[in-house]
């Protein structure tokens, strides 16, 4: 894929992973996350963090994207963008301009999640604070030296 056209993408998966903030159900931590995951068939799934009150059960935006394409049968993904903001900032001129005030890497455990269904060395996490303003990593950068499927014989 050329830069221009990649580029495009980018701002496309943050754009949705923006506009999925709203939709989050976070009311102990008030740390709102959207997700935008491309699959290799070009469609896209997003998701967002829901919490709960004992904690444990609650879910990151990445794996709720990684899990409803998986339920609908995807396996393959080439990228996930990852955005997020405090719940004040929801109600800013700059949000609803698509602008956040940092950017908001995955934990640990989506970033292993997204390590079971990826290549380590070709999956890319767009982290953005705009669709003009944003990193780009492999997944292998934030997960140096993971466990996968092939150390378990598969």
């Amino acid at each position: 894929m050329d830069r221009k056209l990649k580029d495009e993408v980018y701002r496309d998966l943050v754009k949705k992973a923006t506009a999925m903030l709203v939709r989050s159900y976070v009311p102990y931590s008030a740390f709102h996350v959207g997700a935008a995951l491309m699959c290799k068939d070009g469609s896209i799934e997003t998701g967002v963090n829901i919490e709960n009150s004992s904690y444990s059960p609650a879910i990151c935006a990445e794996r709720t994207a990684i899990f409803k394409a998986v339920s609908e049968g995807k396996r393959e993904f080439e990228a996930i963008a990852v955005v997020g903001c405090k719940e004040e900032h929801l109600s800013t001129e700059e949000y609803k301009n698509g602008i956040l005030p940092d950017y908001c890497p995955p934990c640990g455990v989506c970033r292993q999640v997204m390590r079971e269904f990826t290549d380590p060395l070709d999956f890319e996490i767009i982290l953005a604070k705009s669709e003009d303003d944003y990193k780009v990593y492999k997944l292998c950068e934030l997960l140096p030296e993971s466990f996968g499927p092939e150390n378990l014989g598969v």
